[in-house]
């Protein structure tokens, strides 16, 4: 995606959605956002939120059960399901994770890259880096989980050794006096220091590079990588008891009323 015209091609919603986001890093997720959003050109994606009975497409107040407007999940979702049904298209990560596969790095690089965005996709957008590490924490290695949280503060400090430079998006929406949060800075500092550092670094690689127009990669593609390096439940992702099966009903689910 060629980054020095994207920001004139957001539609006024995105553009204020961006402005409107009350700290930079929120901002940096929601421009995250709409350069996904924008390889995804035919999403049904799930509301994590109502506000006031209803979602901006017009939910029903008292819907309970499968929402009509998604496809229904199978009775014991894996996690191949949730990217054909609630994160599909989802070209970002699926182009982030074959990255990472081409470039011959380790599979838990690969597994990493592939699900680094799924809570932007289907719950939550903003401290995607912390949601999305909670969400697969119980089903991954202790590395991979915590690869994936500090990715969202590695995104916005520049490491040589790997040809990482701040991203150019930033500067130009942001404006080059921009300083991280004090939380996103002291997470850095943690990560800098730690043994799984390179791990979480190569996530940023393969996610800034992970922008390109007209490339399709299959989900499928990663089926025996994913069974590998991700436990999945015999009962299914969401009804297994884990500390964060009610994340992963909820994208099952997303505008239960009760």
């Amino acid at each position: 995606m060629d980054r020095r015209s994207f920001l004139s091609t957001l539609s006024a919603a995105s553009l204020a959605s961006i402005t409107a986001a009350a700290t930079l890093s929120e901002k940096a997720d929601a421009l995250e956002h709409a350069m996904a959003a924008t390889l995804d050109r035919t999403v049904a994606k799930p509301f994590a939120c109502i506000v006031d009975g209803h979602s901006d497409e017009g939910t029903p107040p008292f819907l309970m059960g499968n929402d009509p407007r998604l496809p229904q999940m199978p009775e014991k979702p894996s996690l191949i399901d949730f990217f054909k049904y609630r994160f599909a298209p989802a070209d970002h990560l699926l182009q982030s994770a074959r990255l990472a596969l081409e470039n011959g790095y380790d599979e838990k690089v690969v597994i990493a890259c592939l699900v680094h965005d799924i809570s932007v996709y289907g719950l939550m957008r903003t401290d995607h880096g912390y949601w999305c590490a909670q969400m697969i924490k119980p089903y991954v290695a202790e590395e991979v989980s915590w690869a994936i949280e500090k990715h969202q503060a590695l995104r916005f400090f520049p490491d040589d050794s790997v040809d990482y430079a701040y991203p150019e998006a930033y500067i130009r929406f942001f404006g080059e006096e921009y300083k991280p949060e004090p939380y996103i800075e002291q997470s850095y500092r943690e990560a800098r220091k730690h043994k799984w550092y390179m791990t979480s670094r190569l996530i940023t690689v393969n996610d800034l590079y992970s922008f390109e127009d007209g490339v399709e990669v299959d989900v499928d593609e990663f089926t025996d990588i994913v069974g590998r390096n991700f436990r999945q439940p015999s009962e299914g992702l969401g009804f297994d008891g884990s500390p964060t099966a009610h994340m992963w009903r909820t994208m099952i689910w997303p505008n239960n009323f009760l």
